[in-house]
């Protein structure tokens, strides 16, 4: 059952790496961006370090242990410490190198109804993480389906170097946006990085991440065309509640 479980995951987590991958969506080129998929209480896979996920093969997802990379987040380990810890927790020690960023897919990974992470670097929304309205894009809603598909805000992550302190960062951040918000948060944004969707399936990221993309077009070409007119927050919050959203999120595999 265990190996069954391990085939069907890979398999999901690569049609997702690719899909994220396609030139056309501008999400990732080189060996830009991650993704990982939950394989079991003990262990997940995640893209290895330098491969690009329009091509990612089978052997370049790498199974690893929750606990050997958790540990990382409570420890102070220069670059080449954190190297070697990387390579320890591999369940197949010939197995290819975690990414970098392996720290925060665990984490994420561990919180509820989320089995699958996709990190990528989109364009269009890397123009607004670079920019100084990258709180406004994260904290306000332009229409209702970006609401249904990225929550009613997003999470906004200050500028960290990727690695282990990008883990803590992200955990911090996200556990004091569930205290103040009382949800947890479905799209990550990282100032001049990039974003990080969450979510119970690989369709529930692809969805995020496009609908992420799609509000980033439509944000940029209201910027271009005069002051951004976003929902009212009580609209935000009545197509949050709604049982008929709800239903649909459902259907979209979303929750």
């Amino acid at each position: 059952m265990h190996d069954d479980q391990l085939t069907s995951t890979r398999d999901m987590l690569l049609q997702l790496s690719h899909e994220l991958g396609k030139p056309e969506h501008r999400l990732a080129i080189l060996g830009e961006g991650n993704t990982s998929a939950r394989v079991d209480a003990e262990t997940f896979l995640v893209k290895a370090s330098g491969s690009e996920l329009r091509s990612l093969r089978s052997e370049q997802l790498v199974q690893v242990r929750f606990d050997r990379i958790l540990a990382l987040l409570e420890q102070n380990l220069n670059d080449a410490a954190t190297n070697e810890a990387l390579l320890a927790a591999r369940v197949e020690a010939a197995a290819a190198k975690p990414s970098v960023e392996t720290s925060f897919h665990a984490w994420l990974l561990q919180q509820e109804g989320v089995n699958f992470v996709g990190h990528t670097h989109a364009i269009e929304v890397n123009k607004i993480l670079c920019s100084d309205k990258a709180e406004l894009f994260a904290s306000r809603r332009l229409f209702p389906d970006e609401i249904v598909c990225c929550g009613p805000r997003s999470l906004l992550i200050e500028y960290v170097d990727p690695g282990t302190l990008l883990a803590i960062a992200i955990r911090d951040g996200w556990q004091r946006f569930f205290q103040e918000n009382g949800f947890a948060p479905r799209l990550i944004l990282l100032r001049n990085h990039g974003m990080i969707a969450v979510g119970a399936s690989a369709g529930a990221v692809l969805a995020t991440t496009f609908m992420a993309m799609k509000a980033a077009e439509i944000f940029n070409g209201a910027c271009a065309n005069g002051e951004v007119v976003f929902m009212p927050e009580h609209e935000v919050q009545r197509i949050y509640s709604r049982q008929d959203e709800h239903y649909r999120q459902k259907m979209l595999k979303l929750v």
